[in-house]
């Protein structure tokens, strides 16, 4: 047994064992052993990313698990690797070419993809190294990439298995449409902001008559492609409109008034600008009543030559100047400021447009309703369930996925088309030529496909799948997804959706939906805010065991946590604490030749039983905790375990039996190391550094922690007499600390102890156990016994069972004392006037969030608390001095 530095080095000890733990591959799975399997496929990392808090956040809950499952006993996979991210990673080479004064088109397809695997090689590991710096026990032997070889026979096979059932279709759609990426975006790929705009009304002449249908839209550039104006079937206004048509302002074309029940009678005048070519709700319109599609726009956001005078022009400088011409025109009724939703790209911010264009679709309705099913019987739980809610509510709206991408890096479409017959040939293998006629001349499709689409193969494909290998047999379906709400239906309802389909399971039995990670006053984190906190600068100024803690501790479900970087800081103070705690144990250890196992005593005294009753209690809460996912409640209870319960409380009982040669002293050593060392086990998942470091220094067997048996409750491990009488002494202990901290009593006194107890029973036990509360309040003289009365000078309190009386004479000047408690009671009265003048005022209680209210509230509570007793204690002065 080796002894402690005094203090812990986290980088040290971090470098160290990380070094350890992955030289001995203690983090691999192994398919062959016939235990019960543990698996989990990480949420891949953008191979452009660095860790963000998110990921610490995410990856530290993951961690949690499968380290305390491969504690116990579990053949454990956690599945590493990272996707291609292809509009990211594109853009981040794009910029790459343009500061070297070129682009990818310069470049060409094929040199343009081979310059960013060659960045991938380079630059594309950041993220991997990082998360090996938080602890992360991913089996990195397994290391996978969408973009690997394996994990593309997966999306060929897929691509072309759907193809072949009729489930992926091209055709003509509206999509959203990026004019700076230059490529299709799927719903979810598009971000709503709120943004400052005009609601313009422009009149529209009815042909044959002086009448004027006045139609309001937001983006008056789009009419130049309207092809028809609607209303509403049973709107009375429009009775007699029947076979009118209107002239098209500025281009003067004739359109028809067509009447659909999509319109909304209340809004406006109840008439509608129909758009089918930029508008997708005009685009259903339009094919029900087959309507042409106008497109007047290029695919860079400039006008194309359908906008007649416009062409050429950017789509704003064509709205500046249509609106001119309408004004000019006398066509433009009126505008009005307007706050509204636009819709933008998720990578370049750019405004994004409806556009119509070929693209290739997965019909999605089928598989969704699987997906559903499979919630709804509970095959899959969703954790916390109210997010089923929200997962039944897209799932049921679901529209066709669009996964084609303008882009080049990806997976290209496994689709060649033949320039003799237009033949579109989808194959598994790159074919030779055409599939119908045999011509050799023919091209396959530029597009590639949505990130999404691969990620979405990730529980099975990862596992070697289309093969049937041994890793797909043993670890799939995976046990649990611990993911980010916002990625719900990007690729949770995806996996499901390809899982049910391609494996006939679903790819994980349960999904535990963290909430987001937000600044200390509860906004979102942004760089442009400045409120962002790295998980990397937080790791090397506290340490990662502190990191992990924090994110752990505050791990609520369902609650979004506020995080500040002063919480990291106070559990590196837990680190030390337990640092410090365990070189006491290791100096009182000498002499001691036995193990961490628990020897068989019964003469054990009543600290000894108590910790062990704790600790045993503790193993019960922690374990049911985390078969929840209450990662918070798990780590409050190891914490308040050993901070509380072991070192404030245990230690400081054990220290007389420990400093002494008495008959007691080989059982307390013996209690004192099991009792470290099961807290290091049950910490492990959460701390696994600081655990491992200290654990390696005790008499233990095994290589690493990592492998020790995660500790269990046990029945015969409770004892709950030893639980009530520590917890009456306790409460002794802490009322004697309360008085003398109230009253302002020098800590080093020793004091005169009176307790009153209800019964003799308790005075039975006070007596007993008296060196407890001797050694623990600091008392030289303690006297306990039913019949008690309060001495004349004296402080007390009322406790649950006693009552305790501490004479105050000789403790203190009492005139001193009186101008103390006076000075504070006047400074705890003005700040009390300020809050509720705070609080009474309507205006600020409206505006004020509700947790500073509430943080107000709480703060009054509590200084009217303090006043009671501070007035409680100058009664007792001025008695004192009467």
């Amino acid at each position: 047994m080796m002894e402690l530095g005094k203090q812990y080095d986290p980088k040290t000890v971090e470098d160290k064992w990380n070094r350890y733990w992955m030289d001995n591959h203690y983090f691999r799975a192994d398919e062959t052993k016939n235990h019960p399997h543990f698996s989990i496929v990480i949420p891949p990392p953008n191979v452009t990313g660095s860790l963000h808090i998110g990921h610490a956040f995410n990856n530290t809950l993951q961690d949690i698990l499968v380290r305390r499952k491969r504690m116990q006993g579990f053949n454990t996979l956690w599945q590493p690797g990272t996707d291609h991210a292809g509009i990211a990673t594109q853009n981040v080479v794009e910029r790459q070419l343009k500061a070297e004064g070129t682009d990818r088109e310069t470049l060409g397809r094929e040199e343009f993809v081979k310059r960013v695997w060659k960045w991938r090689e380079e630059s594309g590991g950041t993220i991997e190294n990082q998360l090996k710096k938080l602890g992360a026990s991913l089996d990195w032997d397994r290391n996978r990439f969408t973009m690997d070889d394996g994990l593309s026979r997966a999306v060929r096979e897929v691509f072309v298995s759907l193809y072949e059932e009729g489930l992926i279709y091209k055709g003509d759609y509206i999509i959203n449409w990026c004019p700076r990426c230059h490529t299709a975006l799927s719903d979810l790929e598009v971000e709503f902001e709120e943004s400052k705009g005009h609601l313009y009304h422009i009149k529209y002449s009815i042909k044959g008559s002086d009448e004027v249908l006045t139609i309001a839209t937001t983006r008056p550039e789009t009419l130049l492609g309207d092809t028809a104006v609607a209303v509403n079937p049973d709107d009375p206004r429009y009775s007699n409109i029947d076979g009118k048509s209107v002239i098209l302002p500025i281009l003067e074309r004739e359109i028809p008034i067509i009447k659909d029940s999509y319109v909304d009678t209340e809004f406006g005048t109840g008439a509608l600008k129909v758009t089918p070519a930029h508008d997708p709700n005009d685009f259903e319109i339009g094919r029900r009543h087959e309507l042409p599609s106008i497109n007047i726009m290029n695919p860079d956001g400039t006008m194309n030559e359908n906008a007649g005078p416009y062409k050429g022009m950017d789509r704003y400088k064509c709205r500046e100047e249509l609106v001119e011409h309408l004004k000019e025109k006398g066509q433009l009724s009126h505008m009005e400021d307007l706050q509204h939703s636009v819709g933008k790209c998720y990578r370049c911010r750019t405004v994004i447009e409806p556009y119509v264009s070929k693209q290739w679709f997965v019909k999605t309705k089928t598989l969704a309703d699987e997906a559903m099913k499979a919630v709804r019987e509970g095959t899959t739980q969703i954790v916390p369930k109210f997010w089923e809610n929200t997962y039944f509510e897209w799932m049921e709206n679901i529209r066709d996925w669009c996964i084609s991408r303008q882009i080049w890096w990806g997976h290209q479409i496994p689709a060649w088309n033949c320039s003799s017959c237009d033949h579109l040939t989808v194959s598994r293998e790159t074919p030779g030529a055409c599939g119908q006629c045999g011509n050799k001349n023919i091209t396959q499709e530029s597009d590639v496909l949505d990130t999404w689409f691969s990620s979405a193969l990730w529980p099975f494909s990862t596992l070697g799948w289309p093969e049937q290998t041994e890793s797909l047999k043993r670890y799939y379906p995976t046990s649990v997804l611990c993911t980010g709400f916002d990625i719900l239906f990007f690729w949770v309802a995806r996996m499901m959706m390809m899982g049910l389909k391609f494996m006939g399971q679903v790819p994980f039995t349960h999904v535990y939906i963290h909430a987001l990670i937000r600044d200390a006053e509860g906004a979102k984190m942004s760089k442009t805010k400045g409120n962002v906190i790295d998980p990397l600068v937080m790791m090397d100024k506290y340490g990662t065991d502190a990191l992990r803690f924090t994110l752990a501790a505050f791990a609520a479900q369902g609650r979004d946590i506020k995080l500040a970087e002063e919480r990291i800081s106070g559990y590196r103070n837990f680190c030390n604490k337990l640092w410090n705690a365990s070189r006491f144990a290791f100096m009182n250890l000498e002499g001691y030749a036995g193990s961490t196992e628990l020897e068989t005593h019964e003469e054990r005294n009543l600290a000894d039983r108590w910790i062990l009753s704790r600790l045993n209690e503790t193993c019960k809460e922690v374990n049911q905790a985390l078969d929840e996912f209450k990662f918070n409640e798990g780590a409050s209870a190891i914490y308040k375990f050993i901070w509380n319960e072991f070192c404030d409380w245990y230690i400081e009982l054990s220290k007389s039996v420990l400093m002494s040669d008495g008959p007691n002293k080989p059982v307390t050593q013996n209690v004192l190391v099991h009792v470290l060392e099961t807290g290091l086990r049950l910490l492990h998942p959460f701390m696994p550094f600081i655990t491992e470091e200290i654990w390696q220094k005790l008499p233990v067997q095994g290589d690493t922690l990592m492998r020790a048996d995660f500790p269990q409750y046990m029945d015969e491990k409770r004892y709950v007499e030893a639980e009530t009488q520590m917890a009456e002494v306790q409460s002794a202990i802490t009322g004697i600390r309360n008085i003398r901290g109230e009253m302002n009593i020098n800590p080093g006194k020793m004091l005169k102890v009176l307790i009153k107890t209800h019964d003799q029973k308790s005075k039975d036990l006070l007596e007993r156990y008296a060196p407890y509360i001797k050694d623990l309040a600091r008392v030289e003289d303690l006297t306990v016994g039913p019949d008690l009365t309060k001495p004349e000078v004296a402080a007390s309190c009322v406790l649950q069972g006693m009552e305790i009386y501490i004479p105050l004479e000789g403790l203190m000047d009492f005139s001193d004392e009186k101008k103390r408690i006076e000075k504070e009671l006047k400074k705890i009265e003005k700040d009390i006037i300020f809050i509720n003048k705070k609080l009474s005022n309507e205006d600020f209680v409206k505006k004020a969030p509700p947790e500073v209210i509430e943080k107000d509230q709480l703060r009054l509570d509590t200084l009217s608390d303090k006043q009671a007793k501070l007035q409680l204690n100058l009664k007792t002065v001025e008695e004192a001095l009467a």
